[in-house]
């Protein structure tokens, strides 16, 4: 439909059409009332579920007890100044912009005698409470964390930031989801350039739908990199992690309908950090961090580094004997490492399909029977699962799912080049690793090994170093 032709004089003709519109026959959602303002036909048009029912009755009622005549010739503008009794209220001839702010838990009313629709907004959208995300959880500090509605999370963040230079863009994409995408940074911290560019791209993003809320957006945002396993981006659901970056110059992007938000720009080094390093003392905040950096290289580099030396028995000095494999086994090393990588995600996914009350129980006796039985039948070897069951605990040792995953597909690909090439392969499959790292881009285009490459010495050791809280740095 044309804006120019939406609304007519007469009211029966616009009712006809917004009926048709909205499907009024076919939805069990879209709720019509008709009723009087002094003596002119009203109607309204709203999705039940997305309406606080009290304030739009409120509404209502109070237009149905007005006494005065509303006189001939008034615009909408003083209409609503002097029979609408509510703070926001927006006035629209644009049928896309009215479908829109509709299908977000808006009222539409349109009245006889006005060629305009009068959208007022009363949104209660469903959702849970603002509690702490389970994956994401600290020993100290606040306990909330983002939900599904965008308007809720962006007031999380402005709670902790009550700056006027904290901006909150909100932009839409897809075609048919109208999805809501806010861009929360600090106007005189954060780069402009980058939140140009960011806007830029997101405004230009043609899909029909956001299903996948972020991981949708982030697959329209980033240059596709079928075999680059790297996250892009980071996530967090606190809303004080967000703010605290948010500080330092960092640029939050959030998405209607999920409770994550991304932290723009990223490279591999931030991954160093984590929200309980900043409830604790410098020095402890340090020490966490060095002890998750190890763990990143042991998870990457420990199983296939072990099977480099047990392939070549002569390699390994007299002090290092115990790693070794004592017991006698059916099944060749290199499968029964990568049985055990398998094995490991299909206890995951089997864990989340679980019940809550069964799942912790349910994960670790699976994994204590299915290895002793593997053990005890000589198809394993217990220094497999030894050393399997660390690189498992130290995937959850750091809280990027997606870098952990990211992690276990290099080091399978550096397992397989070990077991053809030996030694050989054991230094390309790192090199080839290191080399993929070194060309990721991030949705801003910044190298994914910043600030070590390109070098720059504050910054890197703001990252690797928990610095006590200045002006600068939060």
């Amino acid at each position: 439909m044309n804006a120019e032709v939406l609304f007519s004089d007469n009211f029966y003709d616009n009712e006809k059409m917004l009926d048709e519109y909205f499907k009024v026959g076919k939805n069990y959602d879209v709720v019509n009332t008709r009723f009087h303002v002094t003596k002119r036909e009203a109607k309204l048009y709203y999705i039940d579920g997305f309406v606080n029912n009290e304030i739009s009755e409120r509404v209502m009622n109070f237009m149905m007890s007005t006494p005065e005549q509303i006189p001939d010739g008034i615009s909408p503008e003083e209409f609503v100044q002097s029979v609408v009794s509510y703070i926001e209220m927006d006035i629209s001839t644009d049928m896309n912009t009215i479908a829109k702010v509709v299908y977000s838990g808006a009222i539409l009313m349109i009245v006889d005698g006005f060629k305009t629709g009068f959208l007022i907004k009363t949104r209660n959208y469903p959702r849970r409470s603002v509690e702490e995300p389970d994956n994401d959880k600290v020993l100290r500090g606040a306990h909330d964390g983002f939900v599904e509605a965008l308007l809720i999370n962006t007031a999380l963040i402005r709670r902790r930031i009550r700056d006027r230079d904290l901006i909150m863009e909100v932009h839409e994409a897809g075609k048919r989801s109208r999805t809501d995408i806010a861009i929360c940074y600090l106007e005189n911290k954060a780069d402009m350039k980058t939140v140009k560019k960011l806007r830029k791209k997101i405004s230009e993003i043609d899909v029909n739908t956001l299903t996948m809320s972020q991981e949708s957006l982030i697959e329209c945002l980033v240059k596709k990199q079928i075999f680059n396993p790297f996250p892009k981006v980071r996530y967090t659901e606190r809303p004080d992690s967000a703010a605290a970056c948010i500080a330092e110059g960092s640029i939050i992007v959030l998405v209607d309908n999920s409770p994550a938000a991304m932290i723009v720009p990223t490279s591999f080094f931030e991954f160093l950090q984590d929200t309980n390093d900043y409830y604790f003392p410098p020095l402890v905040g340090t020490y966490l961090r060095f002890i998750r950096a190890l763990i990143f290289g042991l998870a990457l580099l420990l199983s296939p580094t072990w099977y480099l030396l047990i392939s070549n028995p002569d390699w390994i000095p007299e002090w290092l004997r115990f790693i070794t494999v004592k017991e006698q086994y059916t099944i060749p090393i290199i499968v029964q490492l990568l049985i055990i990588e398998v094995v490991i995600d299909t206890l995951k996914l089997a864990s989340l399909n679980t019940p809550n009350s069964l799942s912790n129980s349910f994960s670790v006796i699976g994994a204590l029977v299915l290895g002793d039985l593997a053990v005890t039948a000589k198809l394993f070897s217990s220094e497999v699962v030894l050393f399997m069951a660390f690189v498992a605990i130290a995937n959850f040792a750091q809280p990027s799912f997606e870098l952990g995953y990211a992690f276990k597909l290099s080091r399978i690909f550096i397992l397989v080049l070990t077991a053809a090439f030996n030694l050989w392969g054991f230094i390309a499959g790192i090199l080839i690793v290191l080399v993929e790292m070194l060309f990721t881009k991030t949705i801003t285009g910044r190298g994914y090994l910043y600030p070590l490459i390109p070098f720059n010495a504050k910054t890197l050791s703001r990252l690797l170093i928990r610095h006590p809280i200045s002006k600068d740095n939060t």
